[in-house]
């Protein structure tokens, strides 16, 4: 059965951020990602995460201003200063942290400039993270997202994603894959999964529609659960789900998994 990490920006948000990791410990979790740890200063998270025995798994580079929608800066070509700055503040947090891959989330296609000029942002500011990363002995991954719930989002298909990765050409540039996003804009997910198997270096999950807890809805978990395991998937999968109620109450279906 898969190694389950919980997601703190979106699971246990009953409580504040900082109590979550002591929740995520206490409902069965080992280990634990977030959208960003920038808000605190690494020693506290570290001091939680040590506090909980948890593995820290996962955080974005930073991605602009959240609160006012942007959603990633890396295919923004007039940010590409800021977009440097930021795989530095995260190998400083992850040095702390210990988590030994971070997350690049693209952005939404900005405005005024063409396909061109904003591809090669993305993939020139992919190969300094990845080069930058790999110095310090952190493997970047990047997302794909569905552009349902983030109109405009620039990475959206596994296809565009293995693209844009032959044009980096690093070796230390990995895929995320959320089952969730992929249900919703591919489909095929047992056959994406286990042709790009050795390119994936982190799943999420989410049940569609809702995005909720798996169970939910129409994605089948038991069969995917037990193909990763016959396809040799080792990596850790973030439950970034939005409970349908509370989350210590959705949290049957690791349970009816096995999985804790």
């Amino acid at each position: 059965m898969p190694r389950f990490a919980a997601n703190l920006s979106m699971l246990f948000t009953e409580v504040d951020f900082l109590d979550r990791f002591a929740a995520a410990a206490a409902a069965g979790f080992s280990g634990v990602e977030y959208l960003f740890p920038y808000d605190f200063p690494a020693e506290a998270l570290k001091a939680r995460l040590d506090a909980n025995k948890l593995e820290q798994v996962l955080f974005n580079l930073p991605a602009g201003d959240w609160a006012k929608g942007e959603r990633g800066i890396a295919c923004h070509p007039e940010r590409v200063e800021e977009f440097r700055a930021g795989v530095d503040q995260a190998i400083a947090y992850a040095k702390v942290l210990g988590n030994a891959q971070i997350n690049c989330l693209a952005g939404i296609r900005p405005q005024g400039y063409d396909c061109a000029t904003i591809e090669a942002t993305f993939v020139d500011n992919l190969t300094f993270a990845a080069d930058q990363l790999e110095q310090a002995g952190i493997k970047l991954v990047m997302e794909m997202i569905n552009t349902r719930d983030i109109p405009g989002f620039y990475l959206n298909t596994t296809k565009q994603a293995l693209a844009i990765r032959a044009k980096v050409d690093s070796s230390n540039l990995y895929l995320q894959y959320d089952i969730y996003h992929m249900q919703i804009m591919e489909g095929d997910l047992a056959r994406t999964l286990d042709n790009n198997l050795a390119l994936i270096n982190h799943v999420q999950l989410a049940d569609n529609p809702g995005r909720h807890e798996p169970g939910t809805g129409e994605i089948n978990y038991r069969f995917l659960f037990e193909h990763l395991d016959r396809i040799g998937y080792r990596g850790w999968i973030g439950c970034e789900y939005k409970p349908a109620t509370t989350t210590a109450a959705g949290l049957g279906w690791m349970k009816t998994h096995n999985a804790i």
